[in-house]
């Protein structure tokens, strides 16, 4: 029986989804066998409509969308006492342990350091891990050679506050800390925003700014078909206004709006936690080492999720893959004015081109393929 001639059946190759390593492909040449050039009956083959050659490269599958620069564990700061505001917040600034947040009644509210929030005046009696905090601070900052961080309030603590105090401009001094005349954070702290302005009333239920740490991290919102991306550890390539690139990896899920810290134990896994629109939104943490410009805090981010990719593979064009009667894929392979198949095992797709392995195959190595 005479085998027909080949013939290569144009199509579109239609890519899987993004974690997909197994290519669809089109241009679907059927064959008896893999090992003849030429029918049976001696007649010449059909002349190659196009040839390619088989190159050597790195394969990414990815996604991009639009980001923004932000900074992490966004969280709120109040006032536990009620007064007016006398001199806001300034929203951009970066502030350390001393420094002013902002004045409330005339009277400086101070950032100070530590993991225990400000529950409580302190004067001298008192003890506890928020007395520790302060006498650590006031070391610190230069007023504690007699004091003695032991978490008690006593005569040399009382000391130390008042010296620290009139450094500040404040005529009553008295040694005493009031309630609302600090806020320890954990450290360094970026004003993301001053919501009370001046002259505005400030109390327990009120938000005077929005603090964040001043380490810098990008956000981005991916659509929920795409909601495996934002797992957490997922590499990701930003393209910054100023020019350059720089990596970094999803640390976790955003709040919706952003407005909250985004390094939350959602995003591991599938578990990322969608928006009401579907939509997930995710933080990304920057590599050690970006260098950012203030031109980056301004423009929109170009964020690419790299979902799976490979190094140093053999690729070719999908239309050049063909599918074998019997079952697997092959490439044509071109020597001379002669052609044979090789059978394949694909890889990986991304950007038209497939990965492949097989026996002969190299760098350079001219396959026919499907016109395009």
């Amino acid at each position: 029986m005479s085998t027909a001639p080949l013939k290569r059946h144009r199509g579109i190759v239609a890519l899987a989804a993004a974690t997909t390593t197994t290519a669809v492909v089109a241009g679907v040449m059927l064959l008896t066998n893999t090992g003849e050039d030429a029918p049976a009956d001696g007649r010449q083959p059909q002349a190659l409509p196009a040839t390619t050659q088989i190159t050597r490269t790195d394969l990414v599958q990815s996604k991009t969308v639009d980001g923004r620069l932000d900074y992490a564990q966004r969280r709120a700061v109040k006032s536990p006492v009620a007064g007016t505001i006398t001199k806001a917040a300034e929203s951009g600034k970066t502030l350390s342990c001393g420094q002013r947040l902002y004045e409330r009644d005339a009277r400086p509210v101070v950032l100070l350091y530590g993991s225990t929030p400000m529950f409580r005046a302190m004067k001298v009696g008192d003890h506890g891990p928020d007395v520790l905090q302060l006498e650590r601070n006031l070391r610190d900052l230069g007023f504690g050679s007699h004091l003695s961080a032991d978490a008690r309030y006593d005569e040399a603590t009382k000391a130390a506050v008042k010296a620290w105090q009139k450094s500040l401009g404040i005529t009553d001094a008295n040694g005493e800390i009031g309630k609302g005349d600090v806020v320890f954070q954990p450290g360094p702290v970026r004003v993301v925003a001053a919501e009370a302005v001046l002259a505005d009333a400030v109390g327990p239920d009120t938000t005077v700014l929005t603090v964040a740490s001043t380490r810098p991290v990008v956000r981005a919102s991916l659509d929920k078909t795409d909601r495996a991306l934002a797992a957490r550890g997922t590499r990701v390539e930003i393209a910054l206004p100023s020019g350059g690139t720089v990596r970094g990896k999803v640390s976790g899920t955003a709040a919706p709006g952003g407005s909250a810290s985004a390094e939350q134990g959602a995003a591991a896994g599938s578990g990322a936690a969608p928006s009401q629109d579907g939509a997930t939104d995710v933080e990304i943490t920057l590599d050690g080492g970006a260098k950012l410009r203030s031109k980056d805090q301004q423009g929109t981010l170009s964020v690419k999720f790299v979902s799976e990719s490979r190094r140093n593979v053999l690729t070719v064009p999908v239309e050049a893959v063909v599918a074998l009667r019997e079952g697997g894929y092959g490439l044509q392979v071109v020597q001379g004015t002669g052609t044979h198949m090789v059978r394949i095992q694909t890889g990986l797709t991304a950007d038209g081109r497939i990965e492949v392995s097989g026996t002969g195959l190299t760098e350079g190595t001219k396959v026919g393929t499907a016109e395009q």
